[in-house]
């Protein structure tokens, strides 16, 4: 079993997704970071004050890694994985996210914004990929104002984030008129990270911001 492995069991602290990792790990050649991607599509949700309350997030990884998450899980044997044969595994890596921060960077007029616990949460299956889904709160409601930023990756570049294709991948709910959105794609990693060793990424941590290059930014400005 090699060190990314508990590595990334360190991180993420979802002993289910941490197993999965290790026998990808196994089972596949040594790769540079990244070792898992995920498709990202969010909603920020406001409230009748105009002032955001939550996001939305439902992150789709690759299927790779989705093929050993879900190993074991299917109870019924009836080769599909229900939402309630999920909801273990959902549960165990939404709580296990909370010392990351969920991936999650929310800044509204500057300041940093800090979340209650989710909820809401649930994993389904999607053409062979495990979708995660749940909602994250604010710990207080805020007023947009002209500069919420938002971004979604991991500093360390162990899981990849990319935003969904199109205009939906962040969406607006209950927002005031004359609210726009901006997004930032991350560019693709230049040739030389290949050569990266993974001495150099197990020193990453979550102060790091290797990752940030990488990073999905949004841009929300309202009246």
């Amino acid at each position: 079993m090699r060190g990314n492995s508990f590595r990334f069991g360190r991180r993420m602290a979802g002993v289910a997704l941490a197993v999965a990792v290790a026998l990808a790990l196994q089972a596949l050649p040594a790769l540079a970071h990244p070792h898992v991607w995920v498709t990202a599509s969010a909603a920020l949700v406001f409230d009748q004050q105009g002032r955001v309350t939550a996001i939305r997030h439902r992150w789709l990884f690759d299927k790779a890694f989705s093929a050993y998450a879900v190993q074991g899980l299917d109870k019924n044997g009836d080769g599909k994985f229900s939402r309630e044969e999920l909801a273990g595994l959902a549960k165990e890596n939404i709580d296990g996210l909370t010392e990351f921060g969920w991936f999650t960077n929310l800044k509204i007029n500057g300041a940093k914004t800090t979340f209650s616990p989710p909820r809401d949460g649930a994993m389904d299956m999607v053409d062979g990929q495990i979708a995660l889904g749940f909602l994250l709160p604010l710990e207080k409601p805020a007023a947009p104002g002209k500069a919420l930023m938002l971004d979604i990756s991991d500093p360390t570049y162990f899981v990849a984030f990319s935003l969904a294709d199109g205009d939906g991948a962040i969406t607006l709910e209950h927002a005031p008129a004359g609210c726009v959105t901006s997004i930032t794609r991350p560019r693709a990693p230049p040739p030389q990270t290949r050569n990266l060793t993974e001495d150099f990424f197990n020193a990453l941590n979550q102060a790091s911001d290797y990752g940030s290059q990488f990073a999905n930014k949004v841009v929300v400005a309202c009246p």
